[in-house]
């Protein structure tokens, strides 16, 4: 059933798909696997790798992988222990299974024969982007964090903050020895039901997308969910409540290798703190960090606001290619025509290397990768 909504949901996507199992080896379990969408793979561009939040899986990145794919290939996957993929038991020491989560990300890139790549994460997919991007920084070229969990440390007053929707404090509150979404297996048949009356904005968010067939998401959220819930036993486990990660990222990013650029695109009505970015960005002063908020979006940015959170990782991903060649560029890119002219600015500077026989020498001070050198000198 599984299979079937989210084959409904992807019919939508004007670019061609291809779904696959990535075979991950005993990574958590004995064999793990890993259900995969991939598109645009001829385009030599750096590919894109998108990790979904809690509960999720890749249909709901129908809205954004059509603009993703346009220039460079896209992987998106279903998390270790969510949608399509093996759900293994993973390990209740918060840090193991964080290492867990990394290490399944890993072995599938592996697989997949990625050498490096934009890694986008939404959520609890931010958090573990982030620790992957920590633990394998020469595989990540770019790291995109949608409204990213885990990242604030817990407040003490955490059960009164006024930036916290009541219902989501009520449930960190009643369902913390639970695992979050129990409700929806203890619902049986009648979980789609509970999905459709309890989150209304879910069908709402994704109508123009499916061409106002209002069942196909709750449905599909509703047997994301109604297996196993392994993945979120996981989610369990790094949590300190709902809300707080037992070892939040915002103490931990800033070690993060300093020629990695970070992008923060943030909901301006979410319940994620959007405090964390600006301080990482405070910590890495010597960084490339960017923050973009994106107005009337909540915590699912990435469909509330979909074009612009589409323009934002963009034009976020045009920003890398020119700061990797240590170009001059503004931190938003306004329109095509401009994104355009960065590219074009790209390739005269890529010629005008080229023809340089003393290219040797031609490494600023503000390079910030053996890579690039290692390409100059070769051109």
């Amino acid at each position: 059933m599984l299979r079937a909504v989210e084959k409904k949901i992807l019919s939508f996507l004007k670019t061609p798909y291809r779904g696959f199992f990535v075979d991950i080896g005993p990574a958590v379990g004995e064999a793990d696997k890993i259900w995969t969408i991939s598109m645009n793979t001829d385009s030599k561009e750096e590919p894109m790798v998108l990790l979904h939040g809690l509960g999720a899986g890749v249909a709901l990145w129908v809205m954004n992988l059509d603009s993703f794919a346009k220039d460079r290939p896209v992987y998106a996957m279903d998390v270790l222990g969510f949608g399509r993929s093996s759900r293994p038991t993973f390990s209740n020491d918060a840090l193991i299974c964080e290492k867990q989560f990394v290490k399944s990300v890993e072995e599938w890139r592996r697989e997949m024969n990625i050498n490096k790549m934009v890694l986008l994460g939404h959520s609890m997919g931010g958090f573990i982007a982030s620790s992957y991007a920590l633990s394998y920084p020469e595989r990540v070229s770019h790291l995109i964090l949608a409204d990213p969990w885990g990242f604030p440390e817990k407040p003490a007053d955490s059960n009164t903050t006024r930036q916290i929707p009541l219902w989501v404090r009520a449930l960190a509150y009643a369902l913390t020895p639970l695992n979050p979404l129990w409700a929806l297996r203890a619902a049986g048949p009648f979980g789609q039901w509970i999905v459709q009356k309890t989150r209304p904005d879910i069908t709402r968010k994704f109508a123009s997308a499916v061409e106002d067939n209002t069942k196909l998401l709750p449905q599909y959220i509703h047997q994301c969910n109604a297996q196993t819930p392994s993945g979120e036993s996981a989610f369990h486990a790094m949590m300190a409540s709902f809300g707080w990660a037992k070892y939040p990222m915002v103490h931990r990013l800033k070690d993060l290798r300093a020629d990695i650029p970070i992008t923060f695109i943030y909901g301006s009505r979410s319940w994620i703190d959007s405090s964390s970015g600006e301080k990482i960005k405070a910590q890495r002063v010597d960084s490339k960090v960017d923050i973009k908020m994106v107005n009337g979006a909540g915590h699912h940015v990435y469909a509330d606001k979909p074009d612009i959170f589409n323009r934002y990782v963009n034009e976020a991903c045009e920003l890398y290619k020119a700061y990797a060649t240590n170009l001059n560029v503004r931190d938003t890119t306004e329109s095509d025509e401009e994104i355009n002219d960065a590219t074009l600015q790209v390739e005269t500077q890529q010629k005008a290397e080229h023809k340089d026989q003393n290219s040797e020498h031609a490494l600023s001070e503000g390079q910030h990768t053996e890579e690039v050198a290692t390409d100059l000198k070769q051109q």
